[in-house]
């Protein structure tokens, strides 16, 4: 069968609002997925609550609509329980990094093999308009009338402080690089984050903005060097690409590997041998 953009596209339509930066994180994935030759039935797509994470009713793929913050630890799961799949997390910077946000550095340090697209729009825009973890320091919105008093989260700095394997930023705006960052990041054995610019047209319309300070990260610039790349991640706060590489032994590698190596034996025997181990401390 023949794999274009059109295989991954559902008969629900998205209903973003006009303008949303979510429609071109979708066609990126699209696209992404397309040159990957993903196999629609073999990949899983999970997100959490939000604008964004209507994002699995829109692919042919397998989806999971979960809870609010839970998308990793879903996608977590399963790829542990069949590490044959390909397993995509999508959601916002509120969902990813508010009441989500224990959960992303313990996917990172543990490096399971999913990769995470946040867009980010630096606002809540499903409830209509209030600061995220990622909304900048002064911004007013709903919630905060007179001024955002909180400093905006480095989503790129805590990536590369857990140690992600792979650490990327792209934008909504620029689809063509946005879908080279997504298929890297599925091509990556790990936890592979990118966090993409995605602008809320209703709440937080930052588009033009956006679209004259964004800039390709410096061709000189060394993703295999953590302190390197946590410097750009707080230097250079709208320039796009691959900011941190880390190549190390997925969870599911390791998992594998205690099996491997694991004296056979029979359940009755496993408990005999803790009764002992308690004896023994005793």
């Amino acid at each position: 069968m023949a794999v274009d953009a059109k295989t991954f596209k559902s008969d629900l339509k998205p209903i973003w609002c006009p303008g949303c930066g979510d429609f071109g994180v979708l066609a990126a994935a699209y696209r992404a997925f397309a040159e990957l030759e993903l196999d629609p039935q073999r990949t899983v797509v999970v997100s959490g609550i939000g604008c964004s994470s209507r994002f699995p009713g829109f692919v042919t793929t397998y989806g999971y609509h979960g809870v609010h913050g839970r998308a990793l630890p879903t996608a977590m799961g399963i790829k542990l329980a069949n590490p044959e799949l390909e397993v995509i997390a999508v959601g916002g910077d509120g969902d990813g990094f508010a009441i989500g946000g224990g959960h992303f550095p313990h996917a990172a340090r543990r490096n399971v093999d999913i990769t995470y697209v946040i867009m980010n729009n630096q606002i809540y825009g499903l409830t209509k308009g209030q600061v995220s973890p990622t909304s900048l320091h002064d911004q007013k919105s709903p919630s905060s009338p007179f001024g955002n008093v909180e400093q905006p989260m480095n989503t790129l700095a805590t990536a590369i402080a857990a140690d992600a394997s792979f650490v990327a930023r792209g934008a909504s705006f620029k689809m063509k690089e946005l879908s080279e960052l997504i298929v890297a990041g599925i091509q990556n054995p790990g936890f592979s984050f990118i966090d993409a610019y995605s602008p809320c047209t209703a709440f937080n319309n930052n588009t033009q903005i956006w679209k004259d300070a964004a800039s390709p990260l410096d061709e000189s610039h060394d993703p295999t060097d953590r302190t390197a790349a946590f410097a750009r991640a707080l230097e250079d706060p709208m320039s796009l690409g691959i900011f941190y590489k880390h190549e190390k032994p997925t969870m599911v590698q390791q998992f594998q590997s205690l099996i491997d190596n694991a004296k056979p034996g029979t359940a009755d025997e496993l408990i005999d041998s803790y009764a002992l181990d308690i004896k023994t401390a005793a």
